[in-house]
């Protein structure tokens, strides 16, 4: 009943947030649909598609520390703004390339125009939101990732049927312009929103610590967030899990096609099925340790127990290898990757629970740019691995040694980040 009295503006502002994560991810996705098509159009073995998705994670790791502090200086409206003008354009000159080379070039700067997505939301779901709701907000903008990878999966094999590759970039491109348009006209930060009541925005700022944010204010210095233990809590967790997901997105079509072999050039089930799951699990998993906070739970305790469970949830994927068909494959890799944005939902939120929103974009940054130099090496490890057994003819193994990997990461991240901040204490700055 309270929060029908205060108002619910935010969830608006979330809706926003859901979008712009949808056309990231829907963006970022397309390459890995058109891979066996773009594989025969320029030749590429294994280690060069494993490049060009390296140029990607290290553009966007280089970028997310850009952001980060960026962001924070400017504020999410503009900021947000920017990042999706750059990343659409990009996006969208991919349907010019000739070379692989160029392909490497646009990638990287779709990864640094993309990466201004997660500091900004973040930052937006901090400014708007108590920490008892704050999981919870990110797991529904965090399933936009979801729906993205949901939508793809449709959307492309459909635009490459009937217009070629060049316009699946260019149409899938074009549509964050439509998004930006609504982020005008419905965004502003709580202490400047006509729309927001002032009981609603008691309620968005009734946490102990909490303060009204002006954007601009009290700039923090990103280099003495690495002076800090709990930066390192979140850098590590998302430098061995991040890793994980992109393989999810990047390499996902390609082991359907090779292993079962899955028609892309048609709308594919067995994705779709798979990124729906992943879509409950991001809802599901912030709203677990969101429950358990209004239940009483310590945040700390709340966060960690629901990110314990959802590491546990990866493990079966160890058993891929043992799978006879498509179905058993795609249920193994649906629990493990709802596991992981169930898991991501968690460990965004862990941030916000340490550090002031003053600070926010900048910490999401570093830990981002962290997550991505994790991407950095892992395809390149993923590239020469599937190489390698696919001269001998055992491609599968390759894949095999790969979820090992996988079903691991979680439970070592989690390890790390309660040995290195069992309490998760606020900083204070």
């Amino acid at each position: 009943m309270r929060e029908a009295k205060v108002g619910n503006y935010r969830w608006v502002v979330v809706s926003l947030l859901f979008f712009a994560t949808t056309i990231n991810y829907l963006d970022r996705q397309v390459i890995g649909l058109l891979k066996p098509v773009l594989e025969v159009e320029f030749k590429w073995t294994e280690a060069d598609y494993s490049y060009i998705v390296m140029a990607f994670a290290t553009a966007y790791a280089g970028g997310l520390l850009l952001f980060g502090g960026f962001i924070d200086k400017i504020g999410t409206k503009l900021g947000y703004t920017i990042s999706l003008i750059v990343w659409s354009i990009a996006a969208m000159l991919h349907a010019i390339v000739k070379t692989t080379f160029g392909f490497g070039v646009v990638r990287a700067a779709l990864g640094i125009g993309e990466s201004g997505n997660f500091p900004a939301a973040i930052k937006v779901v901090a400014e708007w939101f108590p920490k008892k709701e704050r999981a919870l907000a990110t797991g529904i903008f965090n399933s936009g990732a979801n729906i993205g990878a949901v939508v793809a999966p449709i959307m492309v094999p459909w635009i490459l049927g009937i217009y070629g590759w060049q316009m699946a970039f260019i149409i899938t491109g074009a549509i964050g312009f439509i998004w930006l348009i609504f982020w005008w006209l419905f965004y502003e930060i709580p202490s400047k929103h006509k729309k927001v009541t002032p009981e609603e925005f008691e309620y968005i700022h009734s946490d102990a610590d909490a303060s009204a944010v002006t954007e601009g204010e009290n700039k923090i210095k990103w280099i003495q967030l690495f002076g800090i233990r709990q930066t390192w809590t979140f850098v590590i967790g998302k430098f061995l899990t991040d890793p994980i997901w992109w393989f999810f997105l990047f390499w996902l079509p390609s082991y359907f096609s090779s292993t079962f072999n899955l028609d892309l050039k048609k709308p594919s089930l067995p994705l779709i099925l798979v990124y729906t799951a992943t879509s409950i699990g991001s809802i599901g998993g912030g709203y677990l340790s969101s429950y358990l906070i209004k239940k009483g739970w310590p945040v700390f305790k709340a966060r960690k127990t629901a990110m314990f469970i959802f590491a546990l949830c990866v493990l079966p994927i160890i058993s891929a290898k043992y799978a006879t068909n498509v179905w058993q494959a795609v249920a193994l890799i649906s629990l493990a990757a709802a596991a992981h944005q169930a898991w991501s939902a968690n460990i965004f939120t862990t941030a916000s629970d340490m550090f002031p929103k003053r600070a926010l974009s900048s910490v999401v940054g570093i830990g981002g740019m962290a997550g991505s130099v994790g991407g950095i090496l892992f395809p390149l490890l993923v590239g020469n691995i599937l190489d390698y057994y696919k001269k001998g003819g055992h491609l599968i193994i390759g894949y095999n040694i790969i979820f090992v990997i996988c079903g691991c990461a979680y439970l070592l991240a989690w390890f790390i980040m309660h040995l290195l901040s069992p309490k998760m204490k606020p900083v204070n700055l």
